[in-house]
Parts: C-alpha cells; structure tokens; sequence
C-alpha cells in the first residue's frame, strides 16, 4: 500500500492569531528553569513525587515550546516564501530557482517544445561535460509519489 500525502486544506497563517516570539522565549525560559531543578532536586534528595511532577511539567513545556516555535518557523517561511528567490552569497553556479525561471514558460497545452527541438537555452555554466538543464525531464509530484 502506497502512502498518500495529505492534501492541505488550511488558510494562510495569521500572525496576529499565534503566539509571538514573546511568548516562545517566555516558556523557553521557563523549560530552562525546570530544567534545571530536576538535577538539584536529586542532588538535594527531594521526594520521589516532586521530581516525577518536575519531569512531567518539564514534558509539558516541551510540548508548549516545540509547537511555538513550529508556528513561528512557519510565519518565517512563509515571510521569506512571499518576498521571492534569494541568491546563496557563496554560490558560484545557478541555483535550482534560476534554472527553472531560465526555462521557456509553455504556451501550449503542457507542451514546451517546438517540434524542431528545444527552444534556446543559456549558455550553461556547468562546464563542456555537464548536461543542459533544459534536456533534463520534467519531474512532476504526484499522489503515489514521483513521476517522470
């Protein structure tokens, strides 16, 4: 049996409606403070009920926290998604992004080749040996995975 993705049925995230940055260094804070007393109550000897109550609220802020800090990544992701491409400092080759904005938009039907052959394609920068992104197939997710 094939495992089927999810199709996702959200709406875009709301900034004002999550918690803020705030409130995540708040509970890391105070993970941090409960983390730090289960070691110094077994090394001061405190009850067998105390620290199983620190251990479990200590699980409970990881909860807290790991959720938080889910949400916000996605608001980052989601901020950096809707300003656009960003070129790596130190890459000296196109990125993925650039090769695929390089390619002839399709006027047809999904067909984005002439009969003659390819259109024309930049120079590629990868050296005489290395294959043109242009001659690479069209790799298209599906519900059963990838297809080519």
């Amino acid at each position: 049996m094939a495992a089927r993705r999810p199709a996702y049925k959200g709406a875009e995230l709301d900034a004002a409606r999550g918690p803020g940055l705030g409130c995540f260094w708040f509970q890391a804070a105070v993970l941090a403070i409960f983390l730090v007393l289960i070691p110094v109550g077994v090394n001061l000897n405190w009850p067998f009920e105390v620290l199983a109550a620190l251990l479990f609220i200590v699980l409970g802020l990881l909860l807290f926290v790991g959720q938080t800090m889910i949400f916000l990544l996605r608001l980052v992701a989601a901020d950096r998604r809707d300003v656009g491409r960003r070129r790596p400092l130190a890459s000296a080759t196109p990125t993925v992004g650039e090769m695929e904005d390089a390619l002839p938009k399709a006027s047809g039907a999904g067909d984005a080749s002439t009969p003659d052959g390819p259109p024309d394609a930049p120079e590629s920068t990868h050296g005489p040996d290395a294959p043109d992104p242009v001659d690479a197939p069209a790799v298209e997710p599906g519900s059963e995975g990838v297809r080519e």
